[in-house]
């Protein structure tokens, strides 16, 4: 069950997929206390009012509004007229809902009257009519009202109309769209708000209506202060529920109990962020420990052969499983093909590919625990006599996530699970220092849900968004990264099924580990050294160091370099970036090796080149 927060937390049916039980089932099975029902989701539902109320009530739910009520306030007669007598046909619903709150947006018609006065009288009639029937009336500023667009003039119109039964609404997305400071709203007594919706966004260039309908997600999801505006919600007193209420079109798509679970864990990271909630911290990430390989046998002698061709040894054999162990330099592979395992289960759903990574923190009980009040599912290895205990969480793509810490001063981190191999102590000469960054491939539609999770539960920030051309269509690129730099992930999404990442993700059947880049101080003889082992490395043609010149004005004999060892090259405000790319192993995941001189980005300019080199050979 999530930890209990001071606020009841809410969700509109609008942002879950499926007819109205399936969002009510979802909503309830990630622990939500409520929900705001949408009234396009009661009119295409096949039964009553009373029947939804009795649904919600069977599942534990509150129904806390009944929402959206449009284009009321000031409007000419005999408009206005008709707009109290919708008002009462929905007050009929809203008792047989079994709810008590009315959400009444800002008027969006070009013939509403441009006159507080007549929106505060009509807002207290309805107000007052409502009363007589145990009902309130909240009023919401929308971003793209006719007259009223920011919750500081829609809250003057409550107050002049002052009625008991007429509060204020709250959305942080229509006050942050416009860039309004959320500040003044500590100021409101809390008792005037009567409810509260939180939306993030990315930060896009279109009309608000459009960036509204098509493009909110989950707070920590997108680019918005919504901490600063929940803040400032806390900070008025108020005590009604947090509410999510998102329009967003690949929510629309995504099976709607990982979208709500999600939802929640964005409201339960969000209250951590804003002193509503304590949680443990996020964890110190100090390095990415290793990357574990699920094989059957044959897959295991072509991955060690290929490993091999780059540096890697042989350096170890598990004591009770079939695992080996390659490394080189400071980087550690397992290929694990042991029967009836973990990395069985994941080989024969996706194939020869990484079914874990390792992430060393400071902390891993307060790691998991972290995980765990973030709704994360834990994991824990089998393991034989004297073995070293390993525990993970999955991520909500299925990514299994291993959890180190650091290993006592003089002792390996392998040695009580693994024999080591006197023939494999000796590690190849590439020269890899590290594991640089690991990218993933992501099904369309679920960057948002990889970007919160990351970022709840370790605390890294997401960068840019990166479009990509691949010749089969665009990828879409952000990367996640730890304050420290010690752990980048770039997540990779794709519509295009034949792009690089859409091919991933089909051979894959799902998300997955796409490129590991390997951390070297040598670039130039890093890839001289996989050559000479045979290594089948990725070709750049002639005309991209052509305008490397061009844009760089690299010196001649530095470019020279460059072509002769088929180095990209890429410059960054913190200083310059050379990587170089191996062909794929059966065209699955690939390696790229990366030189990081000052440089903090992934250089992005670069992957059409690389996409356009692997389509042509693989």
């Amino acid at each position: 069950m999530p930890t209990k927060s001071r606020f009841a937390r809410s969700i509109a049916t609008v942002s879950l997929s499926g007819n109205l039980l399936d969002k009510l089932e979802a909503a309830a099975a990630a622990g939500f206390d409520g929900v705001e029902i949408f009234e396009n989701d009661l009119l295409t539902f096949e039964g009553t009012p009373a029947d939804v109320r009795k649904a919600a009530r069977d599942l534990g739910l509150e129904i806390a509004i009944f929402q959206p009520f449009r284009d009321f306030e000031a409007m000419p007669e005999p408009q206005r007229a008709r707009n109290m007598d919708r008002a009462e046909r929905k007050f009929d619903v809203m008792q047989a809902l079994g709810t008590d709150l009315l959400l009444v947006c800002s008027n969006t018609q070009p013939h509403s009257l441009d006159d507080d006065a007549r929106a505060a009288v009509d807002l207290r009639e309805m107000a007052e009519r409502a009363a007589k029937r145990g009902l309130r009336v909240g009023f919401e500023a929308l971003a793209w009202g006719q007259n009223i667009r920011r919750w500081s003039h829609a809250w003057k119109i409550v107050q002049q109309a002052g009625h008991p039964g007429l509060g204020l609404i709250l959305d942080s997305f229509h006050t942050l769209s416009l860039g309004d400071d959320p500040s003044g709203i500590a100021q409101v007594p809390g008792d005037r708000i009567f409810f509260v919706q939180l939306a993030d966004a990315p930060k896009l260039t279109m009309d608000v209506l459009s960036w509204s309908r098509h493009f909110r997600n989950f707070p920590g999801q997108g680019d918005l202060p919504v901490e600063d505006f929940t803040r400032a919600v806390v900070a008025s007193g108020y005590r009604g529920p947090l509410s999510l209420e998102i329009f967003n079109d690949d929510f629309r798509t995504l099976p709607a109990r990982a979208t709500a679970r999600d939802g929640l864990r964005s409201l339960i990271f969000t209250e951590s962020r804003t002193g509503v909630l304590d949680l443990p911290p996020p964890p110190v990430a100090e390095r990415v420990e290793f990357l574990e390989f699920a094989v059957d046998e044959g897959a295991r002698r072509k991955l060690a052969t290929y490993l091999e061709r780059i540096g890697f040894r042989r350096v170890g054999r598990h004591r009770s499983k079939d695992v080996d162990l390659y490394r080189q330099g400071d980087v550690s592979l397992v290929l694990n093909s042991e029967q009836d395992s973990a990395a069985s289960e994941h080989f024969q759903l996706h194939g020869p590919s990484v079914c874990a990574f390792a992430v060393r923190v400071d902390d891993v009980e307060q790691t998991l625990t972290r995980a765990r009040k973030l709704l994360c599912s834990d994991w824990q290895e089998h393991r034989g006599e004297g073995e070293l205990p390993i525990s993970g969480i999955r991520n909500t793509d299925g990514t299994l996530i291993l959890l180190v810490e650091a290993p006592r001063p003089g002792k390996s981190c392998w040695q009580d699970d693994f024999a080591m191999l006197e023939e494999g102590v000796v590690a190849g000469d590439s020269g890899f220092a590290g594991i640089d960054h690991v990218a993933l491939a992501l099904p369309n539609g679920t960057m948002d849900s990889a970007v919160l999770f990351w970022r709840s539960v370790f605390g890294l920030e997401p960068q840019s968004i990166w479009d990509l051309a691949d010749p089969q269509g665009l990828v879409r690129s952000r990367a996640v990264v730890s304050g420290n730099g010690a752990l980048r992930l770039p997540l990779n999404i794709s519509e295009g099924q034949k792009t690089s990442t859409g091919r991933f993700v089909t051979a894959f059947a799902g998300a997955g580990v796409h490129h590991i880049a390997f951390d070297t101080a040598d670039i130039f003889a890093s890839v001289r050294d996989v050559r000479r082992r045979g290594a089948e490395t990725l070709s750049v043609p002639a005309n991209y160091y052509d305008d490397l010149q061009a844009k760089w004005g690299l010196d001649d004999d530095f470019l020279r370099r460059l072509q002769q060892h088929d180095v990209l090259y890429d410059r960054d405000a913190g200083g310059e970036l050379l990587h170089f790319y191996l062909r794929a192993f059966e065209h699955r995941f690939f390696f790229e090796m990366i030189e990081r001189r000052g440089a903090t980005g992934f250089g992005a300019a670069n992957a059409t080149v690389r996409m356009a080199a692997q389509a042509k050979r693989g």
